[in-house]
C-alpha cells in the first residue's frame, strides 16, 4: 500500500509539473508598446531604443511633405491604441495632428501627458522669429522644427525617449536603458565620421528649396546662398527665380538641394539657368533605398554633399 501510494504522488508531481509548464509555454507574451511617431525619424529612434519591446507606426514616410498630411481614419485608429505619442512639433504637424489627437480621444497621449513628446522642445531651436506676420509664409513661430538633422540633437533627444519609455514601462526598464547606452556609444563615434567627412564642405555655398537643413547646414558650416521658394511654404515663381540667378551669378554656389519628398522641377529649373548641380538628399529615413535607419542616413548624406560615391 505504501509502494501505490508513492507511485501515486510522485504522479501526482509530474502532472503538477507538466501543468506548470503547460502555463508557461502557452501564457501569452508581453505585450510590446504602441508607439506613434509621426515621422520616419523618431519611428526610427524609437526602434533604435525599444527594440522588440516596442511596435512603432509612422505617421508619414520620407517622401511626403510632414506638413501638409492627412488625418485618415487608419491613423486616428493607431493613435487611439497608442501608448506613446512622439512627434517632432513646432507647428511642423499644426495642419493635421491637433485633429488626430482629438478625434483619438487618448487621453494619455495629450500634450503634456507622459505619454506624449514633442521633440523640438528638448533642443535648441533655430530660426525662431522675433515678429510673426502671415506675409511672411509659413514661418513656425516655435522656430525650425527640423532638428533632426542636427545628429548632436538626435544623441541627446535619444536620453529623453529612453526615460519616457522607462516611465511607462518600467518592468522593461533595464533593458531601455542598456540599448540608449548602446546607440549613444555607436552614434557619438558616428558623429566624430561624419564631421571628418564633412569638414570640406565648411563655408561652401549652397541653394535650398526649403529651409530644411537648417540644422544640418550649421553644424557643418555650410552657407546657405538662397531658396527656391520665395517665402517659407510658397510655390517657386519665375519672377523669384530669375532674381536667385542673378545674385547666384555675382556669389555662386557650388550645389542646389533639395529633399527625396520636394519635387525636382524648380531646383532642375535653376540648375538649367545657372549651371549648378542638383543634389536629392534623403531628408529622413527611407528616403532612399540606401537610408535604412538613422546611421545610414547621415551616412547617404554626407556622401552625397561631399560627391563621395561609396
Amino acid at each position: 500500500m505504501a509502494h501505490i501510494n508513492i507511485e501515486v504522488s510522485a504522479m501526482m508531481k509530474n502532472i503538477s509539473l507538466w501543468f506548470v509548464l503547460g502555463l508557461m509555454v502557452s501564457a501569452p507574451a508581453a505585450a510590446a508598446m504602441n508607439v506613434f511617431s509621426c515621422e520616419p525619424e523618431w519611428a526610427e529612434l524609437v526602434r533604435e531604443l525599444g527594440g522588440d519591446k516596442v511596435s512603432v507606426t509612422s505617421a508619414t514616410t520620407a517622401l511626403q511633405d510632414p506638413h501638409r498630411v492627412e488625418a485618415r481614419p487608419s491613423l486616428i485608429a493607431k493613435v487611439r491604441k497608442a501608448d506613446l505619442v512622439i512627434c517632432s512639433g513646432a507647428e511642423l504637424e499644426v495642419g493635421w495632428l491637433p485633429m488626430l489627437l482629438r478625434q483619438a480621444g487618448n487621453g494619455a497621449v495629450m500634450p503634456g501627458r507622459d505619454g506624449y513628446i514633442e521633440v523640438a522642445t528638448l533642443v535648441d531651436r533655430l530660426d525662431i522669429p522675433k515678429t510673426l506676420d502671415r506675409s511672411d509664409g509659413d514661418v513656425h513661430a516655435s522656430g525650425n522644427p527640423h532638428v533632426h538633422l542636427d545628429p548632436r540633437n538626435i544623441l541627446a533627444i535619444s536620453h529623453v525617449v529612453m526615460r519616457r519609455l522607462v516611465m511607462l514601462d518600467s518592468a522593461n526598464a533595464v533593458f531601455y536603458q542598456q540599448r540608449q547606452r548602446d546607440f549613444a556609444e555607436r552614434w557619438q563615434q558616428a558623429i566624430l565620421r561624419w564631421q571628418l567627412q564633412g569638414a570640406q564642405l565648411k563655408g561652401v555655398r549652397v541653394v535650398v528649396h526649403h529651409q530644411d537643413w537648417a540644422y544640418l547646414f550649421q553644424w557643418l558650416g555650410v552657407e546657405i546662398a538662397g531658396t527656391l521658394e520665395p517665402k517659407p511654404g510658397l510655390p517657386t515663381t519665375a519672377g523669384h527665380v530669375v532674381e536667385l540667378k542673378n545674385t547666384l551669378a555675382k556669389s555662386p554656389a557650388r550645389m542646389i538641394v533639395h529633399a527625396a519628398y520636394q519635387s525636382d522641377r524648380a531646383a532642375q529649373r535653376m540648375s538649367q539657368l545657372s549651371g549648378i548641380p542638383v543634389v536629392v538628399l534623403p531628408y529622413t529615413v527611407g528616403g532612399d533605398d540606401k537610408s535604412v535607419d538613422l546611421f545610414t542616413l547621415f551616412d547617404v548624406t554626407l556622401q552625397r554633399l561631399t560627391g563621395d560615391s561609396r
